[in-house]
């Protein structure tokens, strides 16, 4: 754990460009890249190219880049992972006789710079993130995803991946949705407890509707959720999950299996 969430996390974005965030919204192709991270770089897999090697651990003139309505401090990876990612995006338009092809480049966070949660959510605690859309971490529970999933196939759909959503916490041993109504949850880790507490639904944009392993886009997951999970917290958006924050916790390790401890909040 660190205090902008788990280590390396949402700590690398695509900019256009004009240093513009880009993401599966538009680019639906990027969920067939597959990051790996070994000891000392991160590596980017996917099909009919090579992989990518970026080193982790260098650090170049920062610059400004956008996402949403923050504009951050980040680091260029440099231009062979431009050339990469403008291949394996392929976007080209046409102009009469004139071919122009956008140009895409990968920059990390800068850890000196400060991105803070919005403060309305998480009552004035000072939460970092990266370049997440906008809290450090993401809780679900598997008894959601359960449950979407036997609302799909009554209605003759295909169940899905719970890669759709990118959670950071997957939590089992709760009733659907429960996960909405939890207070701070205290997470029995090794060193010492970790403190997580959920501030916000968190409102789904249309990348559920990608399938993570094709690219392809079709709604059924989308309108599943609107037929049920509009959330008048969040002025009657479809949401899926909880935004998270980190309390206590830094420097902690989290494994999968750790026992999670919470009351319910049900103001």
């Amino acid at each position: 754990m660190t205090d902008t969430g788990l280590d390396l996390d949402r700590a690398w974005m695509v900019v256009d460009a004009q240093g513009m965030f880009m993401t599966q919204r538009e680019h639906p192709r990027l969920a067939l890249v597959h990051p790996q991270i070994n000891s000392d770089e991160l590596v980017l897999n996917t099909c009919g190219m090579q992989a990518l090697h970026i080193a982790l651990n260098v650090e170049r003139p920062p610059l400004l880049v956008k996402i949403w309505d923050d504009e951050v401090s980040a680091f260029d990876m440099a231009d062979e992972a431009a050339q990469w990612l403008t291949q394996f995006l392929g976007m080209q338009k046409t102009t009469s006789q004139l071919t122009i092809t956008d140009s895409y480049r990968l920059v990390r966070f800068n850890p000196a710079h400060r991105r803070v949660s919005s403060l309305q959510w998480t009552e004035g605690v000072q939460a970092l993130n990266q370049f997440s859309d906008g809290f450090p971490l993401l809780v679900l529970s598997e008894a959601s995803q359960t449950q979407l999933n036997e609302r799909l196939v009554a209605a003759g759909h295909a169940g899905v991946s719970i890669e759709r959503f990118r959670p950071n916490v997957v939590l089992s041993g709760l009733q659907a949705h429960d996960e909405d109504l939890l207070s701070v949850m205290y997470v029995a880790a090794d060193a010492e407890e970790v403190l997580l507490k959920p501030v916000k639904p968190c409102p789904r944009c249309p990348i559920p509707n990608i399938d993570p392993l094709t690219a392809q886009i079709s709604q059924e997951v989308g309108d599943t959720l609107q037929s049920y999970r509009k959330d008048a917290r969040v002025s009657g958006a479809v949401t899926f999950g909880m935004n998270t924050i980190v309390l206590r916790g830094v420097g902690v390790t989290l494994h999968v299996g750790q026992t999670v401890s919470a009351d319910f909040d049900f103001g």
